[in-house]
């Protein structure tokens, strides 16, 4: 901590105090009687500039200003999981329609049971794991702190602790379950691994078409109600993830109430409990001070690698990237930087790099290994998918699910655009999909994907001549490519039985479309009219999806067998 400093002038968010050469970028300072946080933003002569992270009306030149001698810290520990917090990591509480600070969920008037897990003596890694603190569905574990590795000279015996009792002594270094990191340094790893493995999100669109492994990138652009924040949702609730970490950056305050309140009222697929319990939230809402906004995707992504420290798959959700970005053009505006596309600072692109960029499969300094996956909203202003923060994002994830107005507007969710989006991940997921039983995934995949084309390329045909002055197979195209639409990528967020959706009915509704659409093609190739084709009762095939449960596979192959029964049935 350095000298106390004092207010030299105040202008709105922007405070200079001055600066006795103890200060560096990026330090947070206390600011007045409030003791207002701020981070040093810049540093000139005797003077030092410093971004206030909250409101500044009382501060006046020559109240104190106190250097806390380093940046910007998140103090992490068991209290995180089913707490809501600011973009600085302080708790909220919700009343209503309003998040407010205080009365959340804190980690120093709080008790956890610790166990431990090493014994006096035993030699320990950084990371190494020296015991687990029960707190619920997901395992939480005490570890070695980075660089620290050496004898375990004391263990705290089984007890009830709080959060910041010393429960070891590693090589002279105290343990405790606080802990402090920099919200912008990433947390090391020993390695980084290559991502291999799917996570399962449970909408179909998704996990057939534009797969994303355990430690990969998405960004989701999408114009104003395209249906991110539903879509970012429903993956939060149904994606096989150990934990989740869901960042509301920038959004309406009042739709964030609403997440908090359903995420508490949902049970959880995975462990019959709680969904909860197993999820952080980080609300910075639009009415919350423009710097913590810019602080809280970094702190999300600092909460994910703690929890992907301790060998488990993390998903970082921010809601949206769009609103973060606004807020770096706010800030550079104030500092009086040089504007570069629409506004925004000439570091952007940097700046969007470095975030994406913490996400990864990793092996862990314990040698366990974990990923934090990122998934980004994108707000473009108008839907145009050509502005800056869209443009340089795309440059920087493995995949794109770029949401479709037109298809939201006819009520087709998820609305995920088959001919704008992509996906880098297929090629080593296909490996992985071979070794859990389905070695066929690739090829399933590749035939909806030429089916979509090919009903795509017909539809303006269709509205020039009309479907009758096409050729047999080509109607049998367009048929097919309804079939999928709304058999398969189509899905009801609301029904419980299609809300969300295991790999194998994916597949075996896939199957089953392929299927009636070959048998379709087969009948023409006979001489069966394509009318009489056409007019065959597909209804059962496409009601499928939401009167099958979840784990009723086998049931869409009876209905699969019923349709082509029918079609075997013409004359």
């Amino acid at each position: 901590m350095g000298a106390v400093s004092r207010i030299l002038r105040v202008a709105g968010p922007l405070v200079e105090i001055a600066y006795a050469g103890d200060t560096a970028m990026h330090d947070v300072v206390l600011l007045g009687p409030d003791r207002l946080p701020g981070e040093v933003v810049a540093i000139g002569g005797e003077v030092a500039t410093v971004q206030a992270y909250e409101y500044t009306g009382g501060l006046a030149p020559g109240h104190p200003a106190v250097p806390q001698g380093g940046p910007l810290r998140a103090t992490m520990g068991p209290w995180l999981l089913g707490g809501v917090f600011d973009g600085l990591l302080r708790p909220l509480a919700g009343g209503g329609d309003w998040l407010v600070p205080g009365g959340g969920v804190r980690g120093d008037d709080r008790t956890w049971r610790f166990v431990p897990g090493v014994t006096v003596g035993e030699h320990v890694g950084e990371g190494g794991v020296l015991g687990e603190i029960g707190t619920g569905p997901v395992p939480f574990r005490l570890m070695a702190p980075p660089g620290h590795a050496g004898t375990v000279e004391r263990i705290a015996p089984e007890d009830q602790y709080s959060a910041t009792a010393v429960l070891g002594v590693v090589g002279a270094t105290e343990v405790r379950m606080a802990v402090e990191w920099p919200v912008r340094r990433p947390r090391p790893a020993r390695e980084r691994t290559e991502a291999r493995v799917p996570l399962n999100t449970g909408q179909r669109a998704i996990d057939l078409l534009f797969p994303v492994a355990r430690g990969s990138t998405v960004a989701v652009p999408g114009g104003f109600g395209t249906g991110k924040t539903m879509l970012l949702q429903q993956i939060a609730k149904w994606c096989d993830a150990d934990v989740i970490v869901y960042v509301g950056c920038g959004e309406r305050g009042n739709e964030m109430a609403d997440v908090i309140a359903e995420f508490a009222e949902l049970d959880d697929p995975r462990t019959g409990g709680r969904l909860a319990d197993r999820t952080v939230v980080i609300a910075n809402t639009s009415n919350m001070p423009m710097m913590a906004r810019e602080a809280s995707v970094h702190t999300g992504a600092t909460v994910a690698e703690y929890f992907r420290d301790m060998g488990l798959d993390v998903v970082v959700i921010a809601d949206s990237t769009s609103r973060w970005a606004e807020a770096l053009r706010e800030f550079a505006s104030r500092m009086g930087e040089l504007p570069a596309e629409e506004g925004y600072p000439a570091g952007l692109a940097s700046e969007l790099a470095a975030f994406y960029e913490r996400a990864g499969a990793v092996r862990t300094l314990g040698g366990a290994s974990g990923s934090v996956t990122v998934l980004g909203a994108v707000s473009p202003p108008g839907g145009d998918l050509a502005e800056p923060v869209t443009a340089h994002t795309e440059r920087f994830v493995r995949c794109l699910w770029t949401l479709d107005r037109e298809l939201a507007y006819a009520r087709h969710y998820p609305a995920v655009s088959w001919p704008g989006s992509f996906s880098r991940d297929v090629a080593s997921l296909a490996a992985s999909h071979a070794g859990s039983g389905d070695p066929a995934w690739p090829q399933r995949r590749e035939q909806i994907t030429a089916l979509l084309a090919e009903a795509d390329r017909l539809a303006d045909l269709v509205d020039l001549v009309g479907i009758t002055a096409l050729p047999a197979q080509e109607r049998i195209s367009v048929l097919g490519g309804r079939l999928v639409r709304e058999g398969v990528l189509q899905q009801n967020a609301l029904s419980p039985k299609d809300a969300y959706c295991p790999p194998e009915k994916t597949a075996a509704l896939a199957e089953a479309v392929l299927a009636v659409i070959a048998e379709c093609r087969e009948l023409i190739d006979s001489g069966t009219p394509v009318d009489t084709v056409e007019e065959v009762d597909f209804t059962p095939l496409l009601r499928a999806r939401e009167e099958v449960d979840p784990q009723g596979a086998a049931a869409v192959a009876v209905r699969r067998d019923a349709v082509l029964a029918a079609l075997r049935g013409l004359p």
